[in-house]
């Protein structure tokens, strides 16, 4: 069985060379123990926090993608200079995607709820942002699978008919986008659409497709590079009472007004 390689430690080490910068200016910039710092560039301690990891990929201007799994030492000045001026082909789909992520007492995933209100923090960077994500609202779903992450956001509009136009719809985090299926129901959170709820897939040019069930409402593509986030539909709750479509309540009608001339006949 192949590994993934990691070469972590060994960037760490790499970069701050690079920038001509000591242990212990490093560890102060991301906010940990020198002794800490110097054991994570001996690889001689336990993966980094989720936090220390998101410092450390700010810090250094890269994907947590690239830190762990691309040679920087290999690739060049100038394309290390591309990454870092936001030129990162190695944020893809397939590739590892760090969820932040809270856990109760029994260090079980809670579900976070994004209220309406943090969705555009949320969308702004909030996702990666551990003390954003551990100020969420957290409630236990005894009926989620045992194993994956999920999260709860609120949907509004009537691009999903017949979904209701409002409803909290929880999904389950994908970490790798190429398994994802032809015409996946999915919440889709991305660069300038904000959270949405589509129908989506992966097209053969490497974007995803977004497609509305309501048909007044035009696809769109977004590339993977636009998107941070997709939580695969799970299931929905909402507050409102369904209405009855028009034409079943004609339908109900004609049959109770045929049962009661029918009775009526019998007599």
């Amino acid at each position: 069985m192949n590994t993934q390689k990691i070469y972590f430690f060994s960037n760490l080490r790499f970069l701050r060379d690079r920038r001509k910068l000591t242990q212990e200016q490093v560890s102060d910039a991301i906010g940990v123990h020198r002794i800490k710092y110097t054991n994570l560039e001996n690889g001689k301690t336990k993966s980094p926090s989720m936090d220390e990891y998101l410092q450390l990929s700010r810090f250094h201007r890269l994907s947590i993608d690239t830190l762990l799994m691309v040679d920087l030492s290999k690739i060049g000045e100038l394309k290390l200079r591309e990454l870092e001026n936001g030129d990162d082909i190695y944020i893809k789909g397939g590739n590892i995607r760090v969820l932040a992520i809270t856990v109760d007492r029994n260090n079980n995933e809670n579900v976070e709820y994004v209220p309406i209100k943090g969705k555009a923090g949320y969308a702004a960077g909030g996702f990666a942002d551990t003390t954003f994500i551990s100020e969420l609202p957290k409630y236990s779903h005894p009926n989620l699978p045992k194993y994956g992450s999920y999260r709860t956001f609120p949907i509004e509009g009537d691009s999903m008919i017949p979904f209701p136009e409002t409803m909290d719809v929880t999904g389950r985090f994908i970490q790798d986008w190429n398994t994802i299926k032809p015409n996946t129901l999915a919440i889709v959170v991305s660069k300038g659409q904000d959270i949405v709820f589509k129908d989506i897939t992966v097209t053969n040019s490497g974007t995803i497709l977004c497609k509305s069930w309501n048909s007044e409402f035009e696809a769109f593509e977004l590339g993977f590079e636009d998107i941070f986030e997709i939580w695969e539909y799970h299931s929905y709750s909402t507050a409102s009472i369904p209405e009855m479509p028009a034409d079943l309540t004609r339908v109900f009608g004609e049959i109770k007004a045929l049962r009661e001339d029918f009775m009526s006949n019998r007599k």
